[in-house]
């Protein structure tokens, strides 16, 4: 049996890599938002008005929150 001959064998990929779950999500939009509160000290309603992906970008470069939230009024 030749190598070429193992080309046209298909994946399934569903199998190889899991879906996320809405709950592992929500677990960790839980601990980003935690950890937004926490170690950066933003406040703990301005952290409720925000978008979650917000928070994700707000978590990357933590010495701009303070002026990110000025730009939008939260801070």
């Amino acid at each position: 049996m030749s190598l070429q001959s193992h080309d046209h064998v298909e994946r399934i990929k569903h199998v190889r890599r899991p879906k996320k779950t809405p709950a592992e999500r929500a677990r960790r939009q839980k601990a980003q938002k935690k950890r937004l509160v926490e170690k950066c000290g933003v406040s703990q309603e301005v952290a409720n008005r925000l978008q979650p992906l917000e928070i994700r970008n707000l978590l990357k470069r933590p010495l701009r929150i303070g002026k990110v939230l000025k730009e939008k009024g939260l801070a």
